[in-house]
């Protein structure tokens, strides 16, 4: 076992949209089945030896939601801030330090404003990606914001931007990992928890089906990409299928506990 501090994480439900298999999968379910996507913000909060909360520990924040203004221009609606679901988890938005993009999605970058003080941590392809020739086709630049992919890099001049390649420990025990496919410099996320190495995957996975059955999500930039990625997933966690969560899947809320009784339907918690 390795000899690294533990997490505990929470998936924060913000959003929820139906969807049909037409909708997200390439080569759909003929029979155009359900598959609604759920909306999510992450946080792994250190834990001390004797398993609670470190004192002093600071909190890692992944991804963070669209913004209301961007969502309902594309049809979706919050339902309930990120911000307000890490107080009651008590972690502080303006007091986080880390926040881990995971790639520059609306729905992943679109909410950097609740983190004033954090730092960014992108991997060097997501930005290359953003800003290059790939984004005058439509179909890759569909889920991108100009303005947020603008806002990062007025962040980078402004010092708050930290660039991988590949691999990168963000601390000891959290580490983040390029997979690519759905997007060029898409990352994952891989955790140490009380049951072992836990990965988020963000959407390079976006429902179980992409993990357990090879399927392919609707929007990919490198489809042999996307298909490593999921194995590499769950290499990442230590070939425990298990151990790997979906970005986008609804049933994540259903295959772990509520964080708390009065959070239940709002944030789980995934350790």
């Amino acid at each position: 076992m390795p000899n690294l501090p533990t997490y505990e994480v929470h998936a924060c439900k913000y959003a929820h949209l139906p969807r049909k298999a037409h909708e997200v999968q390439i080569m759909a379910d003929p029979h155009d089945g359900d598959h609604p996507m759920d909306y999510f913000v992450w946080v792994a909060i250190p834990l001390g030896e004797d398993g609670k909360r470190l004192v002093g520990g600071q909190p890692i924040v992944i991804d963070t939601g669209f913004s209301e203004t961007v969502g309902a221009q594309r049809g979706r609606k919050m339902l309930r801030s990120p911000a307000l679901t890490l107080r009651d988890l008590g972690v502080e938005p303006n007091d986080v330090r880390d926040v881990i993009i995971t790639h520059l999605h609306y729905d992943h970058v679109g909410g950097w404003a609740l983190f004033p003080k954090a730092r960014y941590h992108v991997q060097d392809r997501e930005m290359q990606f953003a800003t290059s020739r790939h984004m005058t086709k439509k179909p890759f630049r569909h889920a991108y914001e100009v303005e947020e992919v603008v806002a990062m890099v007025r962040h980078l001049y402004g010092d708050r931007v930290v660039f991988h390649d590949g691999d990168g420990e963000i601390a000891p025990g959290l580490t983040v990992h390029h997979i690519g496919g759905h997007t060029m410099g898409i990352q994952s996320v891989r955790v140490w928890t009380r049951n072992g190495w836990l990965v988020l995957a963000s959407d390079a996975a976006h429902y179980y089906w992409g993990i357990e059955d090879d399927k392919l999500f609707a929007i990919v930039f490198n489809v042999a990409d996307m298909l490593a990625g999921y194995d590499k997933l769950k290499k990442l966690a230590d070939g425990c299928q298990d151990m790997v969560v979906p970005g986008h899947d609804a049933r994540v809320m259903d295959r772990y506990p509520p964080s708390s009784a009065a959070l239940k339907g709002w944030s789980v918690r995934l350790d």
